[in-house]
């Protein structure tokens, strides 16, 4: 389970990344690289970090199901994902 303050912190970002993302497109198209770099270092989208969505849990996370692999496991072994099977695991 990952701490509070850190799944706080990716919201943070994400609002960040939002608030500006019309503004770095822009400044983007017309090469302004000055204009970039007077940004918020936590407005670009590359210091977005994936979690998962149900326990923040930040290391093997699988995109297509937006849960970490323990997850996945978890849930694909009570049956609540679709079309998993139980195979060597």
């Amino acid at each position: 389970m990952a701490k509070e303050s850190m799944k706080a912190r990716e919201v943070k970002r994400k609002k960040l990344v939002d608030k500006y993302a019309e503004k770095r497109a822009k400044l983007k198209a017309e090469g302004d690289y000055v204009g970039l770099s007077l940004l918020p270092r936590n407005s670009n989208p590359i210091r977005l970090h994936n979690r998962c969505n149900l326990t923040g849990r930040p290391k093997g996370y699988m995109r297509q199901f937006g849960i970490s692999r323990i997850t996945f496991r978890e849930m694909a072994n009570k049956g609540l994902i679709p079309g998993v099977k139980k195979a060597s695991w």
